[in-house]
């Protein structure tokens, strides 16, 4: 009984596993259908360069916080107002205007008209589905790239779009929920520790985009983790949530490669562009800036591989398991094909039978079929079989 039911339950399992894996891609094309049509849909009509907030409030009010430093001294004030920052657009210190919820569009309209960004920029600033991309003028440089940080609880990205524009004496940079990510930037700001204080905003920009790009690797260090368990748990015991678990950790690592394959463009741009905005001693800093895209890339591509063998393993396994259960079904059968003619003769109920006549044939017929049942188990068993 127990045996059979064993033999039921991996049918059962077995069945599911198509229905499955139809089902778990779906399911995350569903989770993402919502968001992208609500973005969509509040942009059509409005014209080109609309200040328009595309995404979701993730702060009940805005902060803007103003850092400005030198060699020697630095200060932070939170202001309100694009007013504000009056009194430090002509000093020579290095300005950092942190901007954190972007639902309140009045401070971004106030920017764009005392900086003179183009509208087309700060409508790029508010969708936050940008894809991550540099744009380069004489007095400004835009860009645009995606914050994930890894959600242990649920297993899942989250992704927050953080934007640049670097000046020549000032950087704003733009997230939708907190800058909490460059708070080392800020200890080192303070503390007068490494060369960031000796430097000017566009070292300054460098600073925080790599801050971005370390939270790549803490992301794929956190995907990694899940892989090598998912990876034993596959090979100890073939469960059905396995295969949503593995196109999961497959759509993790696409959302880090949709991220990071644009931003390697973005340093590759910066490295070979000749703007005034950029001195040439940061040169170095970008390059092993775009050393550590290409690292992310080669590892995200590692981490796919390994996720589609973990498929190719788990598929495997189950069509085995499916072997066995029809390779015991089929000796099964096989046994009962003679124990089936026997009977089959005898139950023809013909009136000249001489065995029907003899007092011992009901108990010879038994000695005869339970003779074959045992040579073909013992026949099956040598030949390994079963």
């Amino acid at each position: 009984m127990k045996n059979s039911n064993n033999t039921n339950d991996v049918i059962n399992k077995i069945i599911e596993v198509p229905k499955t894996i139809i089902e778990a891609p779906i399911n995350l094309i569903k989770q993402l259908a919502p968001k992208i049509r609500r973005k969509t849909s509040a942009k059509i009509g409005l014209p080109p360069g609309s200040i328009v907030y595309l995404g979701e409030k993730k702060v009940e009010k805005i902060t803007i916080t103003l850092t400005e430093y030198d060699e020697n001294n630095t200060e932070t004030y939170e202001i309100k107002s694009a007013e504000e920052i009056d009194p430090f657009t002509d000093t020579p210190q290095v300005t950092w205007v942190s901007v954190c919820g972007l639902h309140e569009t009045d401070f971004l309209k106030q920017v764009g008209e005392k900086f003179k960004i183009h509208p087309l920029v700060l409508e790029d600033i508010l969708n936050t589905d940008t894809r991550p991309k540099i744009e380069v003028t004489d007095d400004y440089l835009f860009i645009v790239m995606k914050l994930l940080t890894f959600n242990a609880e649920q297993k899942i990205l989250e992704t927050e779009q953080v934007s640049f524009i670097l000046g020549r004496t000032f950087l704003f940079s733009f997230s939708e929920r907190t800058d909490d990510i460059f708070n080392p930037i800020k200890d080192r700001i303070k503390g007068q520790l490494g060369k960031i204080r000796k430097r000017g905003s566009d070292y300054l920009l460098y600073a925080l985009m790599d801050i971005v790009v370390d939270h790549y690797f803490l992301a794929l260090e956190k995907i990694e983790e899940r892989i090598e368990i998912l990876d034993d748990e596959v090979i100890n015991n073939t469960d059905k949530s396995h295969i949503e678990s593995i196109y999961n950790l497959r759509n993790l690592l696409l959302i880090i490669r949709r991220a990071i394959w644009p931003f390697r463009e973005i340093i590759s741009q910066m490295i070979k562009d000749d703007s005034d905005l950029l001195d040439d001693s940061i040169e170095p800093y970008l390059r092993d800036l775009y050393d550590h895209t290409i690292h992310i890339t080669e590892s995200i591509e590692q981490q796919r591989e390994i996720t589609n063998s973990l498929m190719e393993i788990y598929l495997s396994m189950m069509s085995n398991k499916m072997n066995e259960v029809m390779k015991v079904l089929t000796v099964i059968a096989t046994i009962f094909i003679p124990l089936t003619f026997i009977v089959g003769i005898y139950g023809m109920n013909f009136p000249n039978m001489p065995e029907m006549r003899w007092p011992w044939a009901y108990f010879a017929l038994w000695g005869v079929m339970i003779t074959v049942v045992l040579f073909m188990v013992f026949y099956f068993r040598r030949k390994n079989w079963f």
